[in-house]
């Protein structure tokens, strides 16, 4: 998608709530591409969750997206236009401001993609935001939930997924890494885990419900009407200050964890990519698919796969 046709970041990230209900919407509001945030969106994301968690008219935040998935992940076009252009680094680092005259570090350098990995470990950049939320966050998953939306349900307090859903990172299919995964060790167990991470098949709803990490599982029409469930019993249950006092006590045990920690590590693994060596000519590469188009490159690869392996819910009806 080009840059001009790129919808602004409160067109992406839509924000309501209700005062009666204290009930808050996130909506992802993208369908035509798969939800995929622009830096922009989740720089706005973060901020709508920092408003939330502050609003004392909110006491539950629903996240949810439009169409028929969640999301497939981040805007990878548009992150790879930041290897050329240092100001969109910037810009989403929040250091453009011409008075400054910050730098980026040059092409080749560690520092260079070092210092965007870093970032994503910081709630500002919208990748990791409901850690700090100090209100009841539930996501309301189907299709697709992949890559920075399957962020959003390991760090959300309740998932309601449909039975349609499929979660995991097409990182481990093109790159190896995904800024969350000591999050998502914790949320659905080592050995399971290892699976997604070793295997790079995304896993079911049926899969994640088993590694305990979805609350509920309904089919894709009852699925709104569950989440609401959710959420009104959550905004019925004890008041705002009590909601805060069980937040924190979440986030302590969870930095006790090493949550934090886990994403920095992360990032150091992310920034180390370009010291990986192929196997053959024949691996995917994102770096040797930048110019093909990543998301393309991926697609093709999922026919080397089983068909129940396969990321896309289009290849996994092909057979053999």
């Amino acid at each position: 998608m080009s840059k001009s046709k790129r919808p602004a970041a409160d067109e992406i990230i839509r924000y309501e709530k209700d005062r009666k209900t204290r009930i808050a919407t996130i909506t992802f509001d993208r369908p035509e591409f798969l939800n995929a945030p622009t830096s922009d969106a989740r720089l706005r994301y973060a901020d709508v969750i920092r408003a939330a968690s502050v609003d004392d008219d909110v006491k539950v935040v629903v996240i949810r997206g439009v169409g028929d998935d969640l999301g497939s992940g981040a805007d990878l076009p548009e992150f790879m236009e930041g290897i050329d252009e240092p100001e969109k680094r910037l810009r989403e680092l929040r250091v453009d401001d011409p008075g400054l005259g910050v730098n980026y570090p040059p092409k080749n350098t560690f520092r260079n993609g070092a210092t965007i990995s870093g970032w994503y470990a910081n709630v500002q950049a919208g990748n990791r935001p409901l850690q700090e939320l100090k209100k009841i966050s539930i996501v309301e998953a189907k299709g697709y939930c992949y890559g920075w939306h399957f962020y959003q349900c390991a760090d959300a307090d309740l998932v309601v997924s449909s039975d349609d859903a499929l979660f995991g990172h097409p990182s481990f299919r093109y790159y190896g890494w995904g800024p969350r995964m000591w999050t998502w060790v914790q949320m659905m167990g080592l050995r399971k885990f290892q699976e997604m991470v070793f295997t790079g098949r995304p896993f079911t709803a049926e899969d994640m419900e088993k590694c305990n990490f979805l609350n509920k599982v309904v089919t894709r029409d009852q699925l709104e009407a569950e989440t609401q469930k959710y959420a009104l019993a959550c905004a019925r249950n004890r008041p705002v200050d009590t909601v805060y006092m069980q937040k924190v006590f979440f986030e302590i045990y969870k930095q006790h964890q090493g949550e934090y920690m886990g994403s920095l590590l992360s990032a150091f693994f992310e920034s180390m990519g370009s010291g990986v060596a192929n196997d053959d000519s024949g691996d995917l590469d994102m770096m040797e698919s930048i110019d093909s188009g990543l998301a393309a490159a991926v697609n093709a690869n999922d026919d080397k796969f089983p068909p129940d392996f396969r990321l896309s819910k289009k290849n996994r009806k092909k057979p053999k």
